[in-house]
């Protein structure tokens, strides 16, 4: 799972600093929060876990990750696109938002469950 995290976190990055290249571009910002989202919870907190299962692959190869890696490679893109088009005048993109970004939090809660039951001395 430390390979795949890692992988796809430098995806993310490349959509979050292609996003801030556009708004800086087009001097419009009104994606500045998809942009630090999809670099926070896709490009830093992926790397991070990344490295963090390199350091205790026991940890990486349990199921928890698994379940973390999909639910957060799920929720993200759900959350994301929500957002965008919430902040593009969609109200009706509020629900997406909402789901992606309860999934997200469960994703998070699942990788918290496996760092303190498997990541050990």
């Amino acid at each position: 799972m430390a390979v795949k995290l890692i992988k796809i976190s430098v995806v993310y990055f490349v959509i979050g600093v292609l996003i801030g290249m556009y708004m800086s571009m087009t001097e419009a910002f009104d994606f500045t929060p998809v942009h630090v989202h999809i670099n926070l919870l896709g490009w830093m907190s992926m790397a991070l876990a990344g490295l963090i299962y390199v350091g205790f692959p026991k940890a990486a190869e349990t199921t928890l990750a698994k379940v973390h890696f999909w639910l957060h490679n799920i929720s993200l893109p759900i959350m994301m696109i929500g957002l965008a088009l919430l902040v593009s005048g969609v109200d009706s993109a509020g629900p997406a938002v909402a789901v992606g970004g309860t999934l997200m939090v469960l994703g998070i809660i699942v990788f918290a469950i496996n760092i303190f039951k498997n990541v050990k001395q």
